[in-house]
């Protein structure tokens, strides 16, 4: 099996779909000559041109309005917003439009709009380009929400977002990129909805998105050595939720922790520890442990953004914390 970077997985499943499906396309600020902001559609310009890899005004309510527009005309989009913060612009196309018309039509439209975006901590770009903003939209009724991990995961869930007839907003985590992983030959779809399993144990389930997925493998390892069998659980799409392999999990190991580099208050690790409080209360032998970012705009200064975010070193003391107390 070959190795990609998590970049060159997504853009190997943008370049499958613009060169099998006419309908593709791709637009974005900065993503034509130069690559995108991350790099991550250099190259695509030279062989598909500037109609299907389109350069767009730095106004993120257009972008995503005129991808709405095109997706109910029959195409299908792939909208770039350079950082996920900037979506909070957008929000009124997305949240008003995008995730309504499929409903509010009775199913006569659809919207099969996909936005990539990315954030994240770790090169310290100050407060207005780090966030991590996944929860918001997970509150959205019409959305469908992706967050990849791994560059397998990248692909095949890129795939699976262009040809759902669904907006889905799919988040990239910067410090990622580069990561390297092993990928089939030949591009794999995985279903929304679908989490994944990367390490099985039996005595603590860390439900772990993004970066967090990395760091919790990390602090497993660190745990075994104390005898802690840990299971980390990737739910991969935020929405629609795979609650039965997550509640399945926590009922075989009894205990639980929750891990995203969002803040923890309102992070998507409440909605997890509410799915699992309401399905699997009775299995529980110590109290849901979350692990997240502090509650503060992240500073510029890299010292005090390291330690705004988590670590595996706060996702091990939240293992321990939880098997203390069962």
């Amino acid at each position: 099996m070959p190795e990609l970077t998590y970049r060159e997985a997504v853009r190997d499943a943008l370049g499958k779909a613009l060169r099998e499906d006419d309908s593709v396309f791709i637009m974005g600020e900065d993503i034509a000559e130069m690559g995108g902001s991350m790099a991550v559609t250099q190259g695509l310009l030279d062989e598909f041109g500037p109609t299907r890899v389109r350069n767009t005004p730095i106004s993120e309510m257009a972008i995503v309005g005129s991808g709405i527009g095109a997706a109910i005309q029959g195409m299908r989009p792939i909208v770039e917003i350079m950082y996920e913060d900037f979506l909070t612009i957008s929000m009124e196309q997305l949240v008003n439009q995008a995730a309504k018309h499929r409903t509010m039509s009775g199913g006569q439209i659809s919207v099969p709009l996909t936005i990539r975006t990315q954030g994240g901590a770790g090169w310290s770009p100050g407060a207005q380009h780090a966030q991590q903003l996944e929860a918001w939209f997970v509150h959205v009724p019409g959305l469908k929400v992706v967050f990849a991990s791994t560059p397998e995961d990248a692909r095949g869930l890129l795939w699976s977002a262009i040809y759902d007839d669904n907006p889905t907003v799919f988040f990239e985590h910067r410090t990622l990129y580069s990561i390297k992983g092993e990928v089939s030959d030949e591009l794999q779809p995985i279903p929304l909805g679908k989490a994944r399993i990367h390490r099985e144990g039996s005595d603590v389930t860390v439900v772990a998105t993004g970066r967090l997925v990395h760091e919790s493998l990390q602090a497993a390892e660190e745990a075994e050595k104390d005898g802690i069998s840990v299971e980390v659980v990737d739910p991969r799409t935020l929405l629609p939720l795979d609650e039965q392999t997550i509640v399945e999990s926590v009922k075989k190991t009894a205990r639980c922790v929750t891990a995203h580099e969002a803040v923890t208050r309102g992070g998507f690790g409440a909605e997890l520890a509410a799915v699992i409080q309401h399905a699997a209360f009775d299995w529980l032998d110590a109290p849901i442990e979350r692990v997240g970012a502090a509650f503060a705009p992240l500073a510029f200064a890299p010292g005090m953004e390291q330690w705004a975010v988590p670590h595996a070193d706060d996702v091990l003391e939240a293992i321990r914390r939880t098997v203390a107390r069962g």
